[in-house]
């Protein structure tokens, strides 16, 4: 961290602590080519949802876009608010939905990653239930031919 004093970049951490339920740390710092007592703030920066259109742009997801969408397609439907309120988009996602569109994309990506990855999700327990998924993998393969 460089000194807001004399801008060197050697300085020790006195305290640390979390802020914000964990979701930043302040530090006391001291600079130890001049002394100077200074805090610093690190947050994480994550990587927002982004959505690739179908032109090929790309844009952060946006829950309102959604919201509006589904308000205006049930406007004047004899649709109960409490209906309504169910179809708009929630805060939760199911693991398996998560775990479904990860296996799609191993699928098409590589067959062996697919494997490795259906082993531990799908808890495959015994070696008939892995040569199971291998032979559906080559059923599908002749299929596409």
């Amino acid at each position: 961290m460089r000194c807001p004093h004399c801008g060197s970049l050697d300085d020790k951490v006195i305290d640390s602590r979390s802020l914000a339920n964990g979701e930043a740390i302040r530090r006391r710092r001291e600079c130890i080519s001049c002394g100077l007592r200074f805090t610093s703030y690190e947050r994480i920066d994550e990587k927002p949802l982004m959505v690739v259109k179908r032109d090929g742009r790309r844009e952060p997801f946006e829950r309102s876009k959604i919201e509006r969408g589904l308000t205006r397609a049930l406007e004047k439907r004899p649709i109960s608010d409490e209906a309504a309120q169910k179809a708009k988009a929630t805060n939760e996602i199911p693991s398996e939905t998560i775990g479904n569109m990860v296996l799609q994309r191993l699928y098409i990506l590589d067959k062996v990653a697919y494997i490795r990855f259906a082993s531990v999700y799908k808890k495959y327990e015994t070696e008939n239930e892995f040569l199971e998924e291998i032979r559906h993998l080559r059923r599908q393969g002749k299929a596409k031919e």
